[in-house]
């Protein structure tokens, strides 16, 4: 080395002191160690001791400096002093602010809760927001996930208790080949790119089914650019190759799924379709020791998947003599599929091939004996070593949630599903349906509501209606619209509150929701919604209350606004009640607390909760003197009791960990111990979670459930049959006539592919393009696109478009392309990329700004080139002539089918910035500087 070369200091001063707390960039919810220099924040880095990310770190959370800097921070509660939409808002107290909530919302709670309307976006506090409201007695409150991932949730929880992300991952460890559908970059980031990593470094296969090819699937050893919506499809052909193989795990679907339970096959019986059950109430199935009926949880019980039984002249079938019945029908051959979902007959039978080569002749044991829930012991575990995992590209499709479930029995029937190499649960999962809630609506004025408002049906009895059989939720979940809408419905709420169907709500109150942009079908629908007046000159919608840490493009449309704190000033509760961080080795659970005090008049939402719950002397919220319970969230978190023994933080309990009393010390234990607390799962519960008893045993202690409760996988879902039954005419409670025939349709107990539903209410030929967005590894929420850091890697997002498209209309670099749809038009700007499925074009979401918002400048390139495709989205289908308005979702779930948008493209004359130009809109933080700089010291 040269003498000359300079000395560099390869240890910098970087801060004085560090705190380490969960990052909130994204849904990872990642340790990180923020380093403070004279009590400002200098850098963040990752925390390499915590379980979910282990030290990595990605640009957003690095970027989280400039987010707790942001110049849009809203500074202090503000009321609207100018008509709707128009942001002329006037600082006022947290007392006035307070007492003005006050007065709008005691009187609804006194005389008609519902008429309070109460949805959060991405909070990660859910289990408290509802715990809230339903003190409150309103039924209508859900967050984000009925837009979001509901299908993919819910038919986790009904097949198999469990889905994927936040339920369960890859057995990173042991898989050899990893099949990835759907996945966006942001979600769930770091683990999968460390575990991408893991298993690349082992020579393990990757394959990536997705329209687009981009991040995980850029890594893919194979792509399969599937045409959007055939995703199902495409997993029952799969389906159909591997039984017509016999490649099918038979001794794991006997005893582990109810594929060997019974059910009946008369048409004529009242009993169609149902499972046939004992005086107990088990279902029943054969067993192959005595040829005779047993339950299928009988001590010693070896369920056969062959056997028929005929009683009184009823022949009873096992599911799985149902399950041949369909799917080796020529219908899901890859021939026959192979044109609509855009990928050859032979690449189909090759997957199929590839998964049962690795599924069975790769198959690996670990030397772990194991204790079934029939007492049968077990001297090794057998691992199928494939794996999946998938999110929202499959999910927001009006046919997604029939789709999810044909990925999970897709992995059952490899036996992939909690075996060594395949998908595991993280606690408390696994939990099936039934060991969940049921929703609850029933509402009294001046009382809570009569349970939980959120939960898992069973059949039509379940159903949130009233004598007259009509919807009790604003939302219309859980109707007959959307029977098992485990998430409500929030993307219907604002449309369904204008409309007055099914009745005409007081207050609308949202937390982190940007409903008037992109987290809205129908931009421009939702704005007029919001500032539509009556006769009488008053607003349709009355009220508007809320709650933002920024000035977002809802924010210009509410009456009263909450400002909340940024994740860096407030506390967090990320619990085992709610959206825990576990991983399948371990539970594991978090905190967020204030390393920073906020230098503006803002409170964490939350806190703000327990006030008014105080105030309004929820239950729960009060003593029995009427004093407030909770001085704040801080306190909340520590003192709250759920059900004896548990609360909302499941470590450093008084008396131990999972179950225990509070513990006046609780946060401080967890600050000391890096801002979580983690037990692991000992190596004989590791596997087999639903049926292995030393895991559920395991579960108890910890608090995952209340008792022991193992159960087999749902191939066939049975509540769903009772839906269909209901349809067919059957039962004291059916649907109206115009649902029965999308009901008997859809609501299959075994899992089908229909085509989205769009594509029936629209001319195919006219609209023949797919449009998808998809969310950027640097952003998440729309904060990202207001970072002064994370802006210079998406400042603008074009409309990328394939080959055969790009070379069709003569596309040159530097274009624009006006694209329509049945419901609008955008003019924006275009790029060439050849991997793309060649019928599909798409864009990045929630780059895109209104003028004036979130502190950018009017010239801002996120509002003069970023664009949302949400302005071709409507939550309604297009009229198809009977009269009738269909909800743009799925009619299961409620799931709202972003991605069934189907378009027409052409070159355009490029005009001065995207289309449609809204009006600026004032916001009550102004513009921020030009440019903005952070260095903390020297």
């Amino acid at each position: 080395m040269s003498l000359d070369q300079p000395s560099v200091d390869t240890s910098p001063f970087v801060s004085d002191e560090v705190r380490k707390t969960t990052c909130y960039m994204c849904a990872c919810r990642c340790g990180i160690n923020v380093h403070m220099k004279d009590g400002k924040v200098a850098y963040i880095e990752g925390n390499k001791d915590h379980p979910v990310n282990k030290g990595v770190l990605c640009a957003k959370g690095s970027a989280g400096i400039m987010q707790h800097n942001a110049p849009s921070r809203l500074r202090a509660p503000l009321k609207r002093v100018g008509p709707r939409g128009s942001g002329e808002f006037e600082e006022i107290s947290w007392e006035e602010a307070l007492e003005t909530a006050v007065a709008w919302l005691k009187p609804i709670r006194e005389q008609a809760p519902e008429k309070l309307a109460f949805f959060t976006g991405r909070d990660q506090s859910q289990s408290f927001t509802s715990f809230w409201a339903q003190g409150f007695g309103t039924p209508n409150y859900a967050a984000h996930g009925g837009f979001c991932s509901v299908n993919m949730a819910a038919a986790g929880i009904y097949t198999m208790g469990g889905a994927f992300w936040e339920f369960g991952q890859p057995d990173w460890d042991h898989t050899k080949l990893f099949m990835l559908f759907g996945v966006a970059e942001d979600h769930d980031s770091n683990p999968i790119k460390m575990g991408i990593g893991k298993i690349k470094a082992r020579g393990a296969r990757i394959i990536g089914v997705n329209p687009i090819r981009t991040g995980y699937n850029a890594v893919a050893d194979d792509w399969v650019g599937i045409t959007p919506g055939t995703d199902g499809l495409f997993i029952l052909a799969l389906v159909h190759c591997l039984m017509k193989a016999g490649k099918v795990d038979l001794d794991y679907l006997a005893r582990f799924t109810n594929a060997s339970v019974l059910v009946n096959q008369d048409p004529k019986s009242d009993q169609y379709g149902l499972f046939l059950q004992d005086k107990s109430g088990q279902p029943q199935v054969i067993d192959r020791r005595t040829g005779k009926l047993a339950p299928w949880n009988g001590k010693g019980v070896e369920p056969d998947l062959a056997a028929t039984h005929r009683a009184r002249g009823v022949t009873h079938r096992p599911v799985f003599h149902l399950m041949a019945d369909r799917y080796l029908s020529d219908e899901y051959a890859p021939e026959a599929v192979a044109d609509r979902c855009g990928i050859s007959a032979a690449r189909i039978h090759q997957i199929a091939a590839d998964l049962a080569r690795v599924a069975f002749d790769e198959a690996i044991e670990l030397d772990r004996e194991w204790t079934d829930f029939r007492g049968v012991t077990h001297r090794k575990m057998i691992g199928r070593p494939v794996s999946f995992h998938a999110m929202r590209g499959i999910s927001a499709h009006s046919n997604g949630f029939q789709t999810c479930r044909a990925l999970h029995m897709l992995q059952i029937i490899l036996g992939t599903v909690e075996t060594p190499g395949g998908m595991r649960f993280k606690p408390p999962y696994p939990k099936p349906a039934t060991a969940h809630p049921k929703p609850h609506c029933r509402v009294s004025p001046g009382q809570p509501l009569d349970g939980p408002h959120l939960g898992y049906v069973q059949g039509p009895e379940d159903l949130c209606l009233n004598d007259a059989g009509d919807p009790v939720r604003i939302d219309k979940a859980y109707s007959w619209e959307n029977p098992m809408s485990a998430h409500g419905l929030m993307h219907m709420v604002i449309s369904n509150a204008h409309a007055g169907d099914p009745y005409k709500i007081d207050t609308l109150f949202m937390y982190m929701a940007n409903m008037s942009w992109n987290s809205s079908m129908n931009v421009g629908g939702v704005h007029n919604m919001l500032t539509d007046k009556d006769e009488n000159g008053d607003y349709v919608i009355p009220r508007i209350i809320y709650s933002d840490a920024y000035s977002s493009e809802m924010v210009a449309y509410a009456d009263l606004i909450l400002p909340d704190t940024t994740y860096l000033e407030r506390h967090d509760c990320i619990s085992i009640l709610d959206r825990p961080i576990c991983e399948a080795d371990g539970i594991a659970d978090a905190i967020r607390w204030p390393v920073v005090e906020p230098d503006r008049d803002v409170r964490g939402f939350q806190s703000v909760l327990c006030d008014l719950g105080a105030r309004l002397g929820l239950p729960g919220f009060v003593n029995e003197d009427g004093s407030a319970k909770y001085k704040d969230y801080a306190d909340y978190i520590t003192n709250h009791i759920r059900r004896p023994g548990i609360g909302p933080l499941a470590g450093f309990r008084e008396g131990g960990d999972g179950r225990g009393e509070a513990n006046p010390e609780q946060l401080k234990n967890y600050i000391d111990n890096g801002g979580f607390w983690v037990s692991h799962v000992p190596q004989e519960a590791a596997y087999y979670k639903p049926i292995n008893m030393a895991y559920q045993e395991w579960a108890v202690k910890m608090g995952c459930y209340d008792v022991v409760q193992p159960y087999i996988f749902q191939l066939y879902v049975e509540p769903m049959r009772k839906f269909q039954a209901a349809a067919e005419g059957n039962g004291l409670r059916q649907p109206p006539d115009h649902l029965r025939e999308q009901i008997q349709r859809t609501m299959d107990p075994l899992p089908i592919w229909y085509a989205p539903i769009e594509d029936g209410h629209i001319d195919q030929n006219e609209y023949p393009i797919h449009a998808l967005t998809q969310r950027p590894m640097a952003m998440y929420h729309s904060w990202g696109s207001q970072n002064a850091w994370l802006r210079q890697i998406h400042g603008m997002n074009p409309l990328y478009v394939p080959t055969k498209i790009w070379n069709e209309n003569n596309f040159q670099d530097g274009d624009w392309a006006k694209v329509t749809s049945a419901h609008g038009t955008i003019t924006v700007p275009v790029a060439h990329q050849a991997s793309l499925n060649e019928n599909t074009i798409w864009t990045w979401n929630a780059i895109g700004k209104r003028k004036g918002t979130w502190g950018l400048g009017k010239d801002a390139p996120e509002a003069t080139k970023g664009f949302l495709l949400n302005h071709l989205i409507h939550e309604l289908l297009p009229p198809k002539g009977d009269g009738l308005r269909w909800a743009n979702s799925d009619p299961i779930t409620g799931q709202a089918a972003w991605f069934d948008l189907r378009v027409k493209i052409a070159r355009t004359t490029p005009p001065t910035e995207v289309q449609p130009e809204l009006p600026e809109i004032k916001s009550p933080v102004g513009k921020g500087p030009t440019s903005l700089e952070w260095k903390v010291g020297e």
